[in-house]
């Protein structure tokens, strides 16, 4: 396992692509409501991210045909826009984003509701998001790969939800996804050792029913919960320091908040 160790110039690109993702996520934020389309939002998302001089790295990437992952309710990730695709009320929307700034990658998702939803999905996706930070606790130097996987994980589980195991965080760095993978459960053993200078992007994926997915036959990407139930994906790109990491893409409203759990 080639895992990198990103120099502080380096870092330095990637906090900057990480800024520019975050203004990507709040605006893509704002814009979502009921009526819109998911081609809507692609569009959107592509032009926010290249009048900021940056490149969308999910556009064509192994085939994939468009710059925003737009996955809706039972669609866990890579949900491929169309026009055809109206949002609703009560709907729930995982954009899933990623960026290159000066060769240097950022990737990020967030899960929003469209307009009023069920105290379920509110419920799916606050969970979501908290069992990124509890993962996060350990991503720091002198702590091992696996606990943030089994952290993350056993908080979901704890709260009855699915966790999604075909599906990983990664490293990230002048390649979208490099070494290693970042899984949501727990893992035998402890792990590589965590030192300063490595980036990685973790993404909890944490559905309402069973953790089983399947892929779209047709298009060959779409991934979907086996048994119907709703789905939340949050993601951040983070640097592992010495203290607690850095998270690259979060937003100025979650910048701003204390207590995030």
């Amino acid at each position: 396992m080639a895992v990198t160790v990103k120099t502080s110039h380096e870092i330095d690109l990637m906090r900057q692509a990480g800024r520019y993702l975050a203004e990507v996520h709040e605006a893509l934020r704002d814009y979502v409501r009921p009526g819109i389309t998911t081609k809507d939002i692609d569009r959107y998302g592509e032009q926010l991210i290249r009048e900021r001089g940056c490149i969308p790295n999910f556009l064509n990437y192994e085939g994939f045909p468009a710059s925003i992952c737009v996955s809706v309710n039972d669609e866990v990730v890579h949900g491929i826009p169309t026009d055809e695709h109206v949002l609703r009320e009560g709907d729930i929307v995982s954009l899933d984003a990623g960026l290159i700034y000066k060769g240097y990658h950022s990737d990020a998702a967030r899960t929003w509701p469209v307009g009023k939803v069920s105290e379920e999905a509110e419920a799916l996706m606050r969970v979501t998001r908290e069992s990124f930070f509890v993962g996060i606790a350990f991503a720091k130097a002198g702590h091992h790969l696996h606990e943030i996987c089994r952290a993350i994980g056993e908080y979901a589980n704890e709260r009855g939800y699915g966790v999604v195991e075909d599906l990983t965080g990664h490293g990230i760095g002048t390649s979208l996804h490099e070494d290693p993978m970042i899984p949501n459960y727990r893992q035998k053993g402890r792990g590589m050792l965590l030192v300063p200078g490595m980036t990685f992007a973790i993404e909890p994926m944490i559905n309402v029913g069973t953790k089983d997915v399947y892929w779209d036959d047709e298009n060959g990407w779409t991934v979907y919960t086996e048994d119907g139930s709703l789905s939340s994906h949050y993601e951040n790109t983070i640097v592992i320091r010495n203290g607690e990491p850095e998270i690259l893409t979060l937003t100025s409203d979650e910048r701003n908040e204390s207590g995030r759990i």
